[in-house]
């Protein structure tokens, strides 16, 4: 049998004999600021494919770690993962189709024993003006694919791309494992898109000729493409012939040592092993990237996968701490491949800690309250749905993602108005700004009425930028600002981090900011567009604050190297050297993972 270690290997192996060069796994937190995080092996790969950047190499492959939420309600069953890892070779002007398929199969029966009566194929059938890929038809069936095993969809099934809403993609073709070559019989068509459970998408073969730009056109790329994509743990669970991707030596391991801590048995709670073991891995490859929990964005992320963790670590009974063994074992697994995830163990345990500490306290009045909710519901007549204000009130109260509530209500046959949830959310983030602007937050230093006072003020708030520069200096990426506040006599900076800054580190921050001062940084302003603010790599991390066209402020020394750039409404000095010498009074907690600092300028 071979292992998931062994699988990686050979992979690897096989494309750099063909001449691919190997690329390491780029970070689960991506470099492009709009997405939250890495959902595919190809985006590290996206100036190469665009024709932005000329690639060092003709040919790639990689596996690639990648991280998806959009179908979590599906996680569970035999198939779906948050987290997973992607295998993929990528031409950049070099072989195209012929190439890409010849590549497919030869490794697939050639190297792992296939044999190509097990496979079908699928190819992109033309839609929107783009043609039916007749080029792609014809190789496969002179690679021994019969035309009966070749089926043909649109641009949802057989189009890939692109990741954000512009950018490289084109279409594609899918290699298929058929488990019984036999028809299911519930239907006249027991094809590729049967729900019947006969195939497993194995292999996506993107070949990658368009360019889909802003007006929603698509172009042709001056170079063709390949960029395919595996499946690792699909893959794998035919290889070692188990009944579902959970049986596999990634998760069974995990799930076996659960067991261990519940009275209850695999075999009668399925879906909470296996959401358990999901969700762990994924934690764990999330906080070691750095990404902290949150109510925005990543965080939001995190924290909703911690918060289902722990709701179903009560339904299996778990004791209190039960996720230090699991999460050796995910570290055991790993750990050679993804060094990560072992050097930042204790951090990991850490976060798990924290979360469930604090969610325990609401969890289960939140679930007496969910279920007063379903008892009133049940009286009403033909009453199936959760209403989005009952919805965000679990959410405000009790801290229950929507996501949670979700599955909650799916395991009662219940919905949840989720469009009614998003309006009860939007409203209360309008009211609380709101009443963050009346206390004098941030932006409203032009209402001060002394002009010493907005001078001062001014000074302070642009101190800040340089604060946050430091404080991600000294500490790290992962600090990200949650807040601010400034008076006429001190600035209030508040960021993500998860712990105490030990006096030595304050001294470092101090000390960095004000030689940043003395070296006399000119703060330059720029009016672009939001988003060609975050391509240019502007920091903001308070997106829905934010109007289509924003300021730009960035500090540059004397050789033109940016010291901190971010998307700010205003107002600011134009030199460093406007401010005095700036203080660190106090740093402190401000609330579970978010520390706070008290500074002046003298």
């Amino acid at each position: 049998m071979m292992t998931s270690t062994e699988l990686r290997k050979t992979f690897l192996n096989f494309f750099q004999k063909k001449g691919h060069k190997i690329i390491s796994s780029s970070s689960l937190v991506p470099a492009d600021p709009t997405s939250l995080f890495t959902s595919a092996g190809m985006q590290q790969f996206v100036p190469f494919l665009s024709g932005e950047v000329e690639p060092p190499y003709k040919c790639a492959c990689s596996v690639q770690k990648c991280l998806r939420v959009n179908d979590i309600d599906e996680v569970g069953d035999k198939t779906h993962h948050t987290f997973f890892e992607m295998m993929g070779n990528w031409s950049f002007g070099d072989y195209f189709k012929e190439g890409a398929i010849d590549f497919a199969l030869e490794f697939l029966v050639d190297v792992l024993g296939f044999k190509k009566d097990q496979f079908w194929v699928s190819v992109f059938a033309g839609e929107r003006g783009i043609a039916k890929d007749k080029e792609a038809i014809k190789i496969w069936q002179s690679r021994g694919i019969p035309k009966e095993r070749i089926c043909e969809f649109g641009m949802q099934d057989n189009f890939w791309g692109p990741v954000i809403n512009i950018g490289p993609c084109g279409p594609c073709s899918e290699i298929l494992y058929d488990f019984t070559g036999k028809p299911c019989g519930k239907g006249k068509n027991c094809v590729p898109d049967c729900q019947c459970g006969r195939f497993v998408e194995l292999w996506n073969l993107v070949f990658m000729e368009y360019n889909k730009n802003e007006k929603g056109e698509y172009e042709k790329l001056a170079k063709q493409n390949i960029d395919t994509g595996i499946g690792f743990e699909r893959l794998l669970a035919i290889l070692q012939e188990t009944p579902s991707n959970y049986e596999t030596d990634l998760f069974f391991p995990v799930i076996e040592e659960i067991e261990k801590l519940s009275a209850k048995k695999y075999e009668d709670s399925i879906k909470s092993f296996r959401i358990l073991a999901d969700h762990l891995r994924a934690v764990n490859f999330i906080i070691s990237a750095g990404v902290l929990p949150s109510n925005t964005d990543r965080g939001y992320v995190l924290r909703m996968l911690l918060r289902r963790i722990i709701r179903h670590s009560r339904v299996l009974n778990l004791p209190q701490n039960w996720y230090v063994k699991p999460i050796k074992k995910i570290s055991e697994i790993y750990g050679s491949q993804y060094p990560e995830v072992r050097t930042k163990q204790t951090d990991i345990l850490l976060v798990i800690q924290k979360e469930e500490e604090k969610f325990s306290k609401t969890l289960e009045r939140g679930i007496r309250q969910f279920e007063k909710l379903l008892r009133v519901k049940s009286k009403e007549p033909r009453a199936k749905s959760i209403s989005g204000k009952d919805a965000f009130d679990l959410f405000q109260s009790y801290g229950f993602p929507l996501e949670l509530t979700k599955e909650m209500a799916k395991e009662k046959e219940f919905e949840v108005d989720e469009q009614g949830f998003k309006t009860a959310l939007k409203e209360h983030r309008e009211t609380s700004k709101k009443g963050a602007q009346k206390k004098f937050g941030g932006v409203g230093i032009e209402q001060l009425t002394s002009e010493e006072d907005r001078k001062k003020a001014t000074c302070l708030h642009t101190a800040t930028h340089l604060l946050h520069a430091g404080l991600r200096e000294i500490l790290g990426g992962q600090v990200r600002q949650t807040g601010s506040d400034i008076t006429p006599e001190r600035l209030r900076f508040d960021f993500s981090y998860e712990r105490a800054i030990t006096p030595e580190e304050i001294q470092k921050i101090e000390n960095w900011v004000n030689e940043k001062i003395k070296q006399n940084l000119e703060v330059k302003k720029q009016e672009m567009s939001y988003q060609e603010a975050l391509n240019s790599g502007s920091l903001a991390f308070f997106k829905e604050k934010y109007p289509k066209i924003v300021n730009v402020y960035t500090f540059e020394d004397k050789n033109g190297k940016v010291i901190s750039k971010e998307v700010c409404a205003g107002p600011h000095i134009k030199a460093s050297s406007e401010m005095g010498h700036f203080k660190i009074l106090k740093e402190e907690s401000a609330g579970a993972g978010i520390r706070r600092i008290k500074a002046i300028i003298e």
